[in-house]
């Protein structure tokens, strides 16, 4: 095949030099984003491993539940405090340190290191306090922003690389902090912090006579208890709420940095692939820097020359004696088969109709990448190939790092 050309689609997009990208020192971070399901942990985990055995002193920041990262970085567990990772059978002089989010707990630091101590204590044991940093509505979004600003700012690392939280919408990443920020510094936390602002029976006979109505409508709404349990909230964070925004300004901007580097990870099929449109199209009009698309799980063949319609008829062939040219060995074959074995041709033709189904498999996911592709041309693409299990080690790692290098799923 020659270079820049697809036999079965369009022109290839040009290919995303990732080893290159790791191994750029004006780097430092890079951001795995893509809808759920995707792969972006593993591949943020296989980039971490590949660039640290490069010379690269790098820590990956993961959000994911399930935990694997952990386990393939032979790690017992991961938490709020970055760890460093033994490369065990690697080359390289780097390092790699890897951490997993805890929302609450980047919520409970922001709040010890910007309140003085009564105050912090009064808002950790705020119950809404304890439901917001718990699972409220883009936290987990907030909390990544946050940690990735920390980390930044200690400098301890020249590569951070960002597995983005599991989200309905990998636009959710960008989106879900300036909506948590905009509530926290919004009107509705101003207004509820209004009574305690003006104070004193000014501010009695402001909050019995101007918020009465609204208050009691707010105390159906909410409940007397959480209404209460917000106000009390609110009025220990009123230090704190011009912080929540400027930091996420702060690491809005880092993201916009020409040492940040995106890569969409996204699988080949056309929801994911619409996805990642929509992300690449929004970074552009928020001029972040976008280094390419990883399309991961890609199938491959190390027979594609065979094509399905030409596997489908010699199988058709097979199944029906259609091949006159039978040598007398294979016919004494076939007559050994009266145990009610499969025949040789029986298991020729049902390989041959697998064959046929992964060409056919093949054929749809360039098709698909290919639309992608079509819409955005300019957008560098990597492939990793689809692998048969998990990957559970720092091996299954490595070889999903050389994927990425190399760029084509194996045997296509």
């Amino acid at each position: 095949m020659s270079e820049g050309v697809d036999t079965m689609g369009l022109d290839t997009p040009p290919r995303l030099a990732v080893d290159a990208l790791l191994d750029d020192p004006s780097i430092r971070i890079v951001v795995c984003c893509g809808s759920g399901g995707v792969g972006k942990t593993t591949t943020a985990a296989a980039l971490g491993v590949r660039a640290a055995e490069r010379g690269r002193k790098a820590v990956v920041l993961t959000i994911d539940p399930a935990r694997r990262l952990a386990q393939s970085m032979g790690i017992d567990s991961l938490d709020n405090t970055p760890r460093r990772v033994p490369l065990e059978g690697g080359g390289g002089t780097g390092e790699l340190h890897a951490m997993m989010l805890d929302m609450k707990r980047t919520f409970d630091e922001i709040v010890e290191a910007h309140a003085d101590g009564e105050r912090a204590r009064a808002i950790l044991a705020n119950p809404f306090y304890q439901s917001l940093s718990a699972g409220f509505a883009g936290t987990q979004e907030y909390m990544a922003m946050e940690k990735l600003g920390q980390l930044r700012a200690r400098d301890d690392w020249d590569l951070i690389i960002v597995d983005t939280p599991p989200s309905r919408s990998a636009l959710d990443f960008l989106d879900a902090p300036k909506r948590l920020g905009s509530f926290l510094d919004g009107k509705f936390i101003r207004v509820l912090m209004a009574p305690a602002k003006v104070g004193g029976r000014a501010g009695m006979k402001f909050l019995n006579v101007g918020m009465s109505m609204m208050t009691g409508t707010l105390s159906k709404l909410m409940g007397a208890s959480l209404l209460k349990d917000v106000q009390t909230f609110v009025a220990a964070m009123d230090t704190m709420f011009g912080g929540f925004r400027t930091r996420a300004d702060a690491t809005f901007r880092l993201l916009q940095a020409p040492g940040t580097a995106f890569l969409v990870v996204a699988a080949p099929e056309p929801d994911a692939l619409r996805e990642a449109a929509y992300f690449v199209e929004r970074l552009a009009a928020e001029r972040m820097p976008l280094a390419g698309l990883v399309l991961n799980r890609v199938h491959g063949s190390g027979a594609s020359q065979l094509s399905a319609e030409r596997a489908l008829a010699a199988a058709e062939n097979l199944e029906e004696g259609g091949i006159v040219d039978q040598e007398s060995g294979k016919a004494g074959l076939r007559d050994a088969a009266d145990d009610g074995s499969p025949d040789v041709d029986e298991v020729t033709a049902g390989l041959l109709r697998l064959h046929a189904e992964r060409m056919q498999v093949i054929a749809r996911e360039r098709r698909t990448r290919d639309r992608f592709t079509s819409l955005h041309p300019e957008v560098a693409v990597t492939e990793v190939t689809a692998l048969p299990g998990d990957v559970h080690d720092l091996a299954g790692l490595r070889a999903i790092g050389e994927c990425l290098a190399a760029g084509v799923p194996a045997g296509a």
